[in-house]
C-alpha cells in the first residue's frame, strides 16, 4: 500500500508516519531524510547530492525522484508513505510517473486538515526528542515528568529554530502557493480522502486507519 500524507507543515504527518511504520511495516519516505541519507553515503547518487547541498543549492526534482527510485526497487510489502513529497504539480506527476514505471499505483492521499489559528498554538509549543524525534507538546502532550522520552529514554529536547509565530505562517503560505494545488489534483483522480488534523495523536491515526482498512 503506498500513501500520501498531505497537509501543511505541522499538521503532524510526521507523527502519524511514524505510528504507520511501527504498525503496519510501511516505510516513511521523508524527503528531508533521503537527502541527509544520501549526503552521507558514498554513492555516485549520493555524492552529487553532497556536492549541491554544500553549494548551497536545492536540490533539483530529478535527483529526488531518483532517489525514490532507489527505494522503491528494494523489497518493501508493507510499502510506503510519502512525507513532504510531492509538493507541486510536476512532482505529482513525476512520482505517479514512477509508479507506474514500477507496476504500483497510490492507495491514497490522506489531506490532514487543519484550522491555521490552532496551528500556530500547536506548533509553537512544540519540542522533539533530540535522540529519535518523537515530538512533545507542550498542552497536549507534555514531556514525561521524569524529564525522559517516552519512545526511547533520551534527555534531551529541543525546539526548531523556525518553531515561532512569524516563520510558521511564512512556511504556511509558502504551502498554500505550492502545495495546496495537489489536493484538487488528487480529488479529481479520486484519490484524496480528507481528515481533521488536529485532533487527539490516536483520534487521527484511527481515521487514517479507517481509510486504509478500506
Amino acid at each position: 500500500m503506498n500513501i500520501i500524507l498531505l497537509g501543511p507543515p505541522g499538521a503532524g504527518k510526521g507523527t502519524q508516519a511514524r505510528k504507520l511504520v511501527a504498525e503496519r511495516g510501511m516505510v516513511q519516505l521523508s524527503t528531508g531524510d533521503m537527502l541527509r541519507e544520501a549526503k552521507s553515503s558514498g554513492t555516485e547518487m549520493g555524492n552529487k547530492v553532497a556536492a549541491i547541498m554544500d553549494a548551497g543549492q536545492l536540490v533539483t526534482d530529478e535527483i529526488v525522484i531518483g532517489l525514490i527510485e532507489e527505494k522503491l526497487e528494494g523489497d518493501h510489502a508493507g510499502g510506503f508513505i510519502f512525507d513532504g513529497f510531492p509538493r507541486t504539480l510536476p512532482q505529482a506527476d513525476a512520482l505517479g510517473e514512477l509508479l507506474a514505471k514500477h507496476g504500483t499505483t497510490l492507495d491514497a492521499v490522506i489531506e490532514m486538515r487543519v484550522d491555521d489559528e490552532a496551528l500556530v498554538a500547536r506548533i509553537t509549543a512544540r519540542s522533539t526528542c533530540a535522540s529519535c524525534g518523537e515530538v512533545y507538546n507542550d498542552q497536549m502532550k507534555p514531556i514525561p515528568d521524569d524529564g525522559k522520552c517516552a519512545n526511547c529514554g533520551g534527555t534531551e529536547f529541543k525546539r526548531r529554530a523556525d518553531d515561532n509565530e512569524e516563520s510558521l505562517r511564512t512556511r504556511l503560505m509558502e504551502y498554500y502557493k505550492k502545495t495546496s494545488p495537489l489536493i484538487g489534483y488528487y480529488y479529481a483522480k479520486g484519490d484524496l480522502s480528507p481528515i481533521n488534523g488536529l485532533g487527539e495523536i490516536d483520534v487521527v491515526a484511527k481515521a487514517i486507519s479507517k481509510i486504509l482498512d478500506a
